[in-house]
């Protein structure tokens, strides 16, 4: 046998040093990750240090609670999130961390109350950073700037006297509607038809699109729209968020060839300035003078159609699903709808008039609006410090309040899972209690808007058919609004003429 060679003696001593350099490095590396988990949990906790702190658990950094406030609502129980926290902590104002940031959930009458009388003085509209990024020209300013134009532009075609002028379009679309998707059909599944109905609605009433086919091309991409623009902001592909801001881009290269066009119809009288809602932002302009610019409008019609027609689809299906389990309830709908169906002549559309008469159905909206809020919540910031039942809120803090914090409690609706639309007969629930629509300054400009669609819905279906559910117990989710877990599968049995 021959000596080993200097080579191999030199390898022999590389290979056994490898595992011995790598061991020396372990203690380094380890010393590194735990001070870095150190500095993480040190930044984390000392976002929420200060004095007369609301009382509350504030989870992991970046994490938080959200975990656990998201799955109660995967759950169908958003509410107890809510509810756990104030029995635990006997306080109706606690601390917490969510999407990322330091938070305090006001709860109740009085939190409501607080929030929505203090809008843009000691607090003001937040929103995740997802809603900037897929709407890309609120980074020119902010998305509060920008909610803030909105509202400004809003409230004439909003408001009682203009949208008088829509019952009549909006019935006849839901004769469409009905037509199309639910007549000579035995079984449907209820939430796609309510999301489709309000889209239409939207589309028609907004952007003056009421082709069927071009409505349709707009439904899918607006779906992934809706879902991914609270969510998790990772813009990898397959994510939520991912294709939220794909659907985006579509959308708004299709609003972008229908503003051009209108742009023309304009100039050639073939338009007129009081049709929509695209027409005013055409033609309207700023202190200076100046048009917005094409993507401008096309990012305040993106989100008006999110707004106008998600929230509503969640209410009419709810509708359904309560009318189907309470057949007493049912009949007393019936029997005001029929009661305004048997006064018109034929093809005579709804009007004002007839809406007024809906009083019972709207309190029956009202209730199903009561156990299942389409909008959950709403997010704001604290534009300095300030003070709320005795604790302290830091500037910078994001607030949450929700509508389930009153719609479920029985200190302010007793029975509170009980379906009772006498609630909301003669003056109603008690101020700040019933919030679906938000309150104050901020409180939805489309709530009117809501109820005629809603009510032109329910006159539709209730005159057409008796419905029962498919699947009894249906699971709800709530991700960010309640929906069915299947969609409201039903059966279908048509009013003999």
């Amino acid at each position: 046998m021959g000596l080993p060679s200097s080579s191999s003696v030199s390898a022999h001593k590389d290979s056994t040093m490898e595992p011995n350099f790598y061991l020396s490095l372990l203690p380094l590396f380890v010393s590194f990750v735990s001070i870095s988990l150190f500095v993480v949990f040190y930044r984390h906790r000392s976002s929420f240090c200060g004095p007369n702190l609301p009382p509350g658990d504030v989870g992991l950094p970046y994490v938080g609670e959200s975990l656990q406030f998201l799955s109660t609502g995967w759950k169908g129980h958003p509410e107890k999130f809510i509810f756990d926290r104030i029995s635990k902590f006997s306080s109706h104002v606690f601390k917490t961390s969510l999407l990322g940031e330091p938070a305090a959930v006001f709860c109740g009458s009085a939190g409501n109350k607080f929030l929505f009388s203090n809008e843009n003085k000691l607090v003001q509209a937040w929103w995740p950073n997802s809603v900037n990024k897929v709407f890309p020209s609120s980074l020119q300013t902010s998305s509060k700037e920008e909610a803030k134009k909105m509202r400004k532009m809003l409230p004439q075609f909003l408001k009682p006297e203009a949208l008088q002028r829509y019952i009549g379009i909006m019935d006849t679309i839901a004769q469409q509607h009905f037509a199309m998707g639910w007549e000579n059909k035995d079984e449907i599944v209820v939430f796609p038809l309510a999301k489709r109905y309000t889209f239409w609605l939207a589309c028609r009433l907004f952007i003056s699109v009421e082709d069927p086919n071009h409505v349709a091309r707009f439904a899918d991409p607006f779906n992934l729209l809706a879902s991914g623009i609270i969510s998790i902001p990772i813009d990898l592909p397959g994510t939520p968020f991912n294709r939220a801001i794909k659907a985006s881009n579509f959308i708004r290269k299709e609003l972008i060839a229908i503003i051009k066009q209108r742009k023309v119809d304009l100039a050639e009288g073939k338009a007129t300035a009081t049709q929509d809602i695209l027409s005013h932002m055409l033609l309207a302009t700023d202190e200076d003078g100046k048009h917005m610019n094409e993507m401008d409008i096309a990012d305040k019609i993106l989100g008006l159609l999110i707004g106008g027609h998600d929230t509503a689809s969640a209410a009419c299906t709810f509708i359904v699903k309560y009318l189907a389990e309470l057949p007493h309830i049912y009949d007393e709908v019936y029997k005001e709808q029929m009661e305004i169906a048997n006064s018109k002549a034929p093809g005579e559309l709804l009007n004002w008039d007839d809406i007024q008469k809906m009083r019972y159905s709207w309190n029956v909206a009202c209730e199903v609006m009561r156990l299942a809020p389409p909008l959950q919540g709403a997010f704001r910031e604290a534009m300095n410090d300030f003070i709320f039942n005795g604790f302290s809120i830091p500037k910078g803090w994001k607030i949450y309040w929700s509508a389930n914090s009153t719609h479920k409690s029985a200190d302010y609706f007793p029975e509170p899972e009980k379906f009772d639309p006498a609630r909301f007969e003669g003056a109603g629930p008690a101020p700040y209690t019933f919030v679906p629509f938000g309150g104050g300054p901020r409180m939805c400009p489309g709530k009117e808007y809501a109820r005629l669609e809603i009510l032109v819905f329910m006159h539709n279906l209730v005159k057409r058919f008796r419905w029962e559910k498919l699947i009894p117990d249906e699971k709800i989710v709530v991700d960010p609004m309640p929906m069915p877990a299947k969609g409201l599968p039903v059966r279908l049995h048509p009013h003999r003429a």
